[in-house]
């Protein structure tokens, strides 16, 4: 192992757990933009407190 290479890895960020590596998998399914997952959820918690209040 070259001393550049052993240097390199010193100061790449932690990938050993595989946080980053996770975000570059394609994975299939449905792809939501953010801003509808957060719409959506305010709907639902808007919809159980009015369910809550009237049955």
């Amino acid at each position: 192992m070259s001393g550049r290479s052993r240097r390199r890895r010193e100061h790449m960020p932690p990938t050993s757990a595989g946080l980053l590596r996770f975000f570059e998998e394609e994975v299939g399914g449905i792809k939501l933009k953010p801003t509808v997952v957060a719409i959506l959820s305010v709907a639902i918690i808007i919809i159980s407190i009015v369910l809550l209040i009237f049955f």
